[in-house]
């Protein structure tokens, strides 16, 4: 049985250049691409798979100024093959373990399991920066307590799933790209959690909406900026805030105004270019 081929579009592009290049390319494509780093060196490589032949005409003048672009066509049983090879189970701390459906690992014992396929347009969780979120969400956990979870700019859902799977509720999650919305939907349902997403804007989000105990917003340090009062909204007196996805040249500006305004850095990860930061609202502050 024959299958119809894919086309792989890459731009190799640089940590600074990662949010531009990806907006173009959504904007492009109309499909937000995947973005992977490779560990030794650093780089980054956004890929999108189309249904058909991109127009190759003009198109490196559209990516003037970035790296490398190739266009490949591939089998869909090669891309699924490739998937299998390059995506690894892994583990967050001792309560967690992400793996993909193909995958036989058992969970350890009082080990919960979030199965995540890897998709043409989202990631399955391996980004640093997403990696710092799930490692603050165990960290954050109160066995015997009932925490509320919010998932700004959910992407996949991988956060959101990884909160209900680790006992959290209720938990929601919200993006502006309703391609995300089906994704994090889809994916919470083959997980059978309970999750609520819905498509919002953070910068248009009601004055008063709820409240809670735990949440994270992988968003442009510029957005985190001028959102600042929303999402200090959001956390409860007391509660954390987890900020992923900001660049190093940027993450003390975002530090400052998360401090002058009543949250203390409970955790930092540096990971390359890369920044993200752990904060708890002081309680007394307002």
């Amino acid at each position: 049985m024959r299958s119809d081929p894919l086309w792989r579009v890459s731009v190799e592009t640089t940590p600074e250049a990662e949010e531009a290049l990806a907006a173009l390319m959504e904007a492009l494509f109309g499909q937000a691409p995947s973005i992977y780093q490779e560990v030794a060196t650093g780089r980054l490589t956004a890929t999108v798979f189309l249904g058909k032949a991109p127009r190759r005409a003009g198109l490196k003048a559209k990516f003037a100024g970035s790296g490398r672009i190739s266009i490949t066509k591939v089998r869909k049983q090669d891309w699924a093959e490739s998937w299998k090879r390059h995506f690894k189970p892994f583990t967050v701390g001792r309560s967690l373990l992400i793996k993909p459906s193909w995958n036989r690992r058992k969970p350890a014992r009082g080990q919960s399991v979030m199965v995540i396929d890897p998709g043409l347009s989202f990631g399955t969780g391996q980004h640093p920066t997403t990696r710092f979120c799930l490692e603050q969400l165990t960290a954050a956990r109160r066995p015997g307590f009932r925490q509320s979870f919010l998932d700004v700019g959910t992407g996949s859902g991988i956060l959101a799933i990884a909160a209900a799977k680790l006992g959290y509720g209720p938990v929601r999650a919200f993006d502006f790209d309703p391609a995300a919305v089906r994704v994090a939907k889809e994916n919470a349902r083959k997980n059978g959690v309970k999750v609520v997403v819905a498509k919002e804007d953070i910068t248009e989000l009601a004055p008063k909406s709820a409240r809670y105990d735990v949440v994270c917003a992988n968003l442009t340090a510029d957005l985190l900026e001028n959102c600042l009062g929303t999402l200090k909204r959001l956390v409860k007196p007391g509660g954390r805030l987890v900020l992923a996805g900001i660049l190093r040249t940027q993450i003390d500006s975002v530090q400052k105004c998360f401090e002058k305004r009543g949250f203390s850095v409970t955790a930092r990860s540096s990971n390359g270019e890369w920044e993200s930061l752990a904060l708890a609202q002081r309680k007394l502050l307002r």
